[in-house]
């Protein structure tokens, strides 16, 4: 599991995050784990059942007013039921807000990194989220190659030799645009979201066989490459096999699973004279159909039921 501890949070983010440190200097090793952050106002009342320690815990207006004006003994106590979980990586207080006495001095007792930041609550969360994101995401290594088509990030799979950097090559010719070429760099944002980038030493490269190593950007120009893109389609070149069954009705719903993500999968033989290209062009439009709830293979076959129903109707009269 990827973690971030609090000390390297706040020495690299101090800057752009407008971070200070309170209190809780010698447990700035602390790990954060989890992109997820937390308001504890439910837990500061007292209610711990289901109280996630190992988020970063964020106080913003209503919790401080709370550690103000609350019962100071009702509100030390449920602050050590707080913090004694040992999991707990920090607090942060938003707004540039004074640290209460009852927070700074649970936080001392048990050792958590108090910090404070001048942005607001909400500007804070979204900004913090979208950092822990970047660093926490889990992120995986595949062989392949990333053309962003019509929108669409497809993943081009395929035994080495097999065609996929001549095919993306002319996927930028006919006016898509390459991502990453040989290595693809992908991490799972929340939900089922893979994003795809190319390691830094790649980026707007690719090699070709017989003509070596090319710079993209310099031969087809700025708007040929892009940072990065979401995969929707993953297409696996195969070279034909006369016993292996290929898709043929397109009724099938292939996929494959990158980290804990599915996602649509096509199969395509290989064999001279087929334009890979406009295959993996068309298979980005119809991808984008389904997505859209329009499947032509199952609207094809229902079309043939109603008819051959329709003429069995007309028989049986």
């Amino acid at each position: 599991m990827k973690s971030l501890t609090v000390g390297d949070l706040f020495k690299e983010q101090r800057d752009r995050l407008k971070l200070e440190l309170i209190t809780g200097e010698k447990a700035l090793n602390r790990k954060i784990v989890t992109t997820e952050v937390n308001r504890p106002g439910l837990a500061l009342a007292g209610h711990l059942t289901h109280f996630r320690a190992e988020r970063v815990h964020i106080i913003g207006r209503g919790e401080h007013d709370y550690c103000v004006r609350g019962r100071l003994k009702s509100v030390a106590e449920n602050l050590a039921k707080m913090l004694s979980h040992p999991g707990i990586p920090c607090l942060i207080i938003t707004r540039n807000l004074h640290a209460p006495p009852p927070l700074a001095k649970a936080c001392r007792a048990y050792n958590v990194p108090l910090l404070r930041t001048s942005l607001n609550t909400a500007a804070f969360i979204g900004e913090f989220s979208a950092l822990l994101e970047e660093r926490l995401a889990p992120v995986v290594r595949f062989h392949g190659v990333l053309v962003d088509v019509y929108g669409l990030g497809v993943l081009i799979q395929g035994e080495a030799g097999i065609g996929k950097s001549e095919c993306a090559l002319e996927l930028v010719k006919r006016g898509h645009i390459l991502v990453s070429d040989d290595i693809v760099e992908i991490r799972q944002k929340h939900g089922q979201v893979l994003i795809g980038c190319c390691p830094e030493p790649l980026k707007h490269y690719m090699e070709v066989r017989g003509l070596g190593v090319i710079d993209v950007k310099l031969l087809f120009g700025i708007g040929s490459i892009l940072n990065h893109s979401q995969i929707g389609l993953v297409i696996q070149l195969e070279i034909w096999n006369p016993s292996q069954l290929y898709e043929r009705s397109g009724l099938g719903r292939g996929t494959t699973r990158i980290i804990d993500a599915e996602v649509p999968m096509v199969r395509i033989p290989v064999t001279p004279g087929r334009n890979l290209a406009v295959l993996i062009e068309v298979a980005a439009l119809n991808q984008r159909l389904k997505s859209q709830g329009y499947f032509s293979a199952e609207t094809f076959n229902q079309q043939l039921i109603a008819r051959m129903a329709a003429q069995r109707g007309r028989s049986a009269g």
